[in-house]
């Protein structure tokens, strides 16, 4: 899964430069706030794509003494740097821009030019939410699971980022085209400053989606029900543990996921076979959904905790 979030991000940053710097030079010559605002979100989302690289990079880093469950949490961190990104220099520099434009607004030249590389940025951003879009299909394998509840729930913050970063830019798009025409050839010249007040307003709203996810992973967040589900199933099937008692777990990352538990065993369970369990525990979970990295078993008739690294 991190590999194929890693190629969706990749994929959205090779194509958000180039339609950042064609909006610049569209927003330049015909004096159009809406495609003003346009060429800054495609910036800020070249940035956010280069933050996203940057956490999955330093997220993949092995556990050493200072982080000894590894630091796939920063992930996290860095995704939450871009959800302020899109907050403060998408959404808040859109609005005001906007406002400005409808207070003193100011005739679109060139129209033509704008609706030119509007078209072809809505080619490009179409390809890259479908990158993205396939991804989300390959994770849930079929499950009926809609889009909305994918975000909602997912644990890999660059994916949810470039599949709303992208359906926001596809709308932003169609708004900065309505605005363009509106003022260029119906004249009503607050429409160009009111697209981009609308743009920026989608902007605040994929910010606070961004930032309210990323904040309840930061805090430590349980994997997805449907996940518990499948662990549970896995451990109910072992026949050495006769009740389980409790079940918790803890995102190490969008890759690794701590699990633990606390288990009843057979009465009159050596030590060595409590050992063997554990290990059949591991290997099944493990089997179960690849990104278990640590398990750890307490088994409920003795105060000891048994810990085992996957």
């Amino acid at each position: 899964m991190a590999e194929g979030s890693t190629r969706v991000v990749l994929a959205a940053l090779a194509g958000n430069g180039a339609i950042a710097l064609a909006k610049f030079i569209a927003a330049g010559v015909s004096g159009s706030t809406a495609m003003l605002t346009e060429a800054i979100h495609s910036l800020v989302d070249t940035g956010d794509q280069l933050f996203l690289l940057i956490g999955q990079r330093r997220g993949k880093r092995p556990p050493d003494e200072s982080h000894p469950l590894g630091y796939g949490m920063e992930t996290y961190f860095w995704s939450f740097v871009v959800a302020l990104m899109v907050f403060v220099l998408g959404g808040m520099l859109s609005i005001y821009e906007g406002v400005r434009h409808i207070l003193e607004p100011a005739p679109v030249v060139s129209p033509w030019i704008s609706l030119g590389v509007l078209a072809v940025s809505a080619v490009f951003e179409g390809a890259s939410f479908r990158i993205g879009y396939r991804e989300y299909k390959r994770v849930v394998r079929g499950n009926p699971i809609r889009l909305w509840a994918f975000i909602k729930g997912s644990k890999d913050p660059g994916l949810v980022s470039v599949l709303l970063e992208d359906s926001a830019a596809l709308i932003g798009i169609v708004l900065a085209a309505a605005g363009v025409i509106a003022a260029s050839f119906f004249h009503l010249a607050w429409a160009d400053g009111a697209a981009s007040v609308a743009i920026g307003l989608l902007l605040t709203g994929v910010a606070f989606t961004l930032a309210n996810e990323t904040r309840s992973l930061i805090a430590g967040e349980s994997v997805a029900p449907i996940v518990m589900v499948r662990l549970k199933e896995t451990l109910d099937r072992i026949t050495c543990i006769t009740e389980l008692e409790e079940i918790a777990t803890l995102h190490l990352g969008p890759g690794a996921i701590l699990v633990a538990l606390t288990l009843a065993f057979r009465p009159k369970a050596t030590s060595t076979s409590i050992d063997a369990a554990i290990v059949e525990i591991t290997e099944c979970l493990q089997a179960t959904d690849g990104r278990v990295a640590y398990v750890f078993v307490r088994p409920s008739h003795k105060g000891a905790t048994v810990t085992v690294k996957a």
